[in-house]
């Protein structure tokens, strides 16, 4: 049995987090996750860093906020906020100055979690998962280099659409040029490291795509400042992190229905 206090004694918010997810197994489960994925997120900030990438390390530790959010690290979030904001003005003096408090309390968080947990965490399971045999029409593409985001979607689906995950766009063109006529609709997250959502959805209008599969675009930006750059692409809908399972199937429902 988990014991919750060890959490909230530490500052998680738990009670915020549980209006995404719901309840505590769902929480824990993908708390699982996060813990599987947060040590090479962390490694490659750290390389882009080091690079002065500060375009591709923007990017991860939006991802990293968004992530902390989730599970209620509400001072991680925050500091990863402010990289977020720095990194996006090019200030890599700011980050450099400001990285060990980032990565100390990262570490301080993983801790927290393992202590939470007390098991270990086994490898990501979701490249067996893309072997299942894929049916005409009932699949969601999900293209989010978040495990914890694909991971929530595909619990939510289990059992009536089958989630195929891409971790970055270059994975999810892989996919639509191979299986377009399965995919009932794509979840897409345009800020990913390497090829990102707006080169996948330019990638589908240079081959017609957008007759076959409806697209959705998942954003943690001003939802006003997304549909500008996106204006010239026919998206169905928009949504917004954090979202929550009802969310999410609201906008499944819709992709799914235009497909029929």
């Amino acid at each position: 049995m988990f014991n919750e206090k060890i959490l909230i004694d530490n500052g998680v918010n738990l009670e915020k987090s549980l209006e995404l997810f719901g309840d505590m197994n769902t929480y824990n489960e993908t708390l699982s996750d996060f813990l599987r994925d947060v040590e090479g997120k962390l490694s490659d900030i750290r390389k882009y860093k080091e690079s002065g990438d500060m375009s591709n390390y923007c990017i991860l530790v939006h991802s990293l906020k968004s992530d902390a959010r989730y599970f209620g690290f509400e001072k991680l979030a925050d500091i990863a906020y402010h990289h977020e904001m720095e990194s996006k003005s090019n200030n890599m003096y700011y980050v450099s100055l400001h990285y060990d408090e980032l990565k100390e309390e990262a570490k301080r968080i993983i801790e927290i979690v393992k202590m939470y947990l007390g098991v270990s965490v086994s490898e990501d399971s979701s490249s067996e998962q893309r072997k299942v045999p894929i049916k005409k029409n009932n699949t969601i593409l999900v293209v989010d280099d978040s495990n914890i985001i694909a991971n929530f979607i595909t619990k939510i689906f289990n059992g009536t659409y089958r989630v195929i995950v891409a971790k970055d766009g270059a994975e999810a063109i892989d996919t639509l040029a191979n299986y377009p006529e399965t995919i009932a609709g794509m979840l897409l997250d345009l800020n990913m490291p390497n090829v990102n959502g707006y080169e996948v959805l330019q990638f589908m209008r240079t081959n017609d795509l957008f007759k076959s599969v409806d697209v959705a675009i998942i954003t943690g930006s001003d939802s006003k400042s997304v549909l500008d750059h996106i204006s010239d692409y026919p998206v169905m809908a928009i949504l917004e992190k954090p979202f929550n399972e009802t969310n999410v199937k609201k906008v499944v429902e819709l992709l799914a229905m235009n497909d029929e």
